[in-house]
């Protein structure tokens, strides 16, 4: 009989043991392959955010807890709006673009909405002592304003759609409102309409594109008429800042810091390194937690393994006693146990897909798709174990003396 019909044999005929050692070698590499996925397409989601994100420093409330920074003026807590007025008027170098927001819970027709009020730019220029604000456009010669951007040309800011990029406009009514891509679906509501919002009626400018981010499901109007309209008073629950030189923004911090001690100041690169480092830290936990269970995996290959050659002292003796080698038991014993470490290697990469898969969108807002090459790491890592677990069985069978075998019997 040929080696892998023998070894095909033994595992029909004994399921039960093969079939748990099977399976905590498989929970090792859906662990593995799970994370991983998480992991990897968390960072290239941070990559992504970062590109469409055009403010990259925060102003806020000094008892904000920052969760998530894309939908950081969720909190609830507010300041006044005179902050504004003062980084205006400090001019602080690097700062591009200044944008205050207030985030109100408000109702359409029955639909809870959620409406943030936003200053535009024809606001700052109607206001002579904010003239000199880099972000107006770049005098020749100026300091302010040291690399060139969409927010600083001022002609994509003529467009209401602007708002999705650059998160500024350039001009919006008293009773104008702008519809993120996925409110807008919501409401059934198209650029024209008309929609009663706060007692008053609001006249939709424009519906944004969409751009993957909390913007979606936001309704935008003017600042002051939030304020008015909800009560609020002169305040705002963020100011984005963009700070589009890498060298300025080093030591814009300390110089916001300064200049407003009375808030908090949280940037991008915070935010990010600390989602980097969490994501670091889930990339070393599914090793650990890969190699905690392919140890269990291991020993109970090695038990099962072990057993097998007690139970069957005698076929393999006889086998023996016919003409088997002492090298063609150590290979049906570790043929036996690479079967199981490329089965429990392809099992745990796709049930490991399909958690993060559902996993991924849930918690994270992210879509993940299959990685191949994680196949090729699971499968290697638990064919490894199961080879190394088998090792000393396999040597046991293979020592087997068939006379001895006989006689004991």
């Amino acid at each position: 009989m040929k080696l892998r019909h023998l070894i095909w044999k033994e595992l029909w005929q004994r399921p039960t043991p093969m079939l748990t050692s099977l399976l905590a070698v498989t929970l090792g590499v859906t662990a593995l392959v799970a994370i991983q996925n998480i992991t990897v397409f968390s960072e290239r989601k941070i990559a992504g955010d970062m590109e469409s994100l055009g403010a990259n420093v925060l102003v806020l409330p000094p008892s904000v807890t920052l969760q998530d920074y894309y939908g950081a003026d969720m909190h609830g807590h507010t300041m006044p709006e005179e902050y504004v007025t003062r980084l205006a008027l400090a001019r602080l170098p690097g700062v591009e673009n200044l944008a205050p927001k207030l985030c109100v819970e408000a109702e359409v027709d029955t639909i809870p909405v959620t409406l943030t009020g936003i200053l535009p730019k024809s606001e700052f220029q109607a206001k002579a002592s904010w003239q000199g604000l880099g972000m107006l456009g770049n005098a020749v010669g100026s300091d302010r304003g040291c690399c060139a951007t969409a927010a600083d040309t001022g002609e994509a800011d003529n467009d209401p759609n602007s708002l999705a990029t650059t998160r500024t406009i350039a001009e919006l009514g008293d009773r104008d409102v702008i519809l993120g891509r996925d409110l807008a679906s919501q409401l059934g509501a198209k650029a024209g309409d008309t929609l009663p919002l706060l007692g008053e009626d609001f006249t939709v400018l424009t519906v944004l594109p969409s751009t993957g981010t909390i913007d979606d499901g936001r309704m935008f109007a003017h600042l002051h008429s939030v304020q008015d309209l909800s009560g609020a008073g002169p305040v705002v629950n963020v100011i984005e800042i963009m700070a589009c030189c890498e060298d300025a923004a080093g030591g814009l911090i300390t110089n916001l810091s300064a200049e407003l001690p009375e808030t908090r100041i949280v940037t991008i690169a915070q935010v990010v390194q600390t989602q980097i480092a969490v994501n670091g830290l889930m990339s070393r936990l599914s090793w650990v937690f890969l190699s905690i269970l392919l140890l269990v995996g291991g020993a109970s290959i090695a038990s099962v393994m072990y057993a097998n050659v007690t139970e069957r002292r005698k076929e393999i003796g006889t086998l023996m006693a016919i003409g088997a080698s002492r090298n063609f038991v150590t290979k049906m014993f570790l043929g036996k146990a690479a079967i199981l470490g490329l089965a429990g290697g392809a099992a745990g990469f796709i049930v490991g897909t399909i958690v993060a898969a559902v996993l991924g969108p849930q918690l994270l807002g992210i879509h993940v798709r299959p990685m191949p090459i994680l196949l090729g790491v699971g499968m290697a890592t638990a064919t490894i174990v199961a080879v190394l677990a088998s090792l000393l069985p396999a040597r046991r069978a293979a020592g087997l003396d068939p006379c001895l075998v006989f006689n004991d019997a």
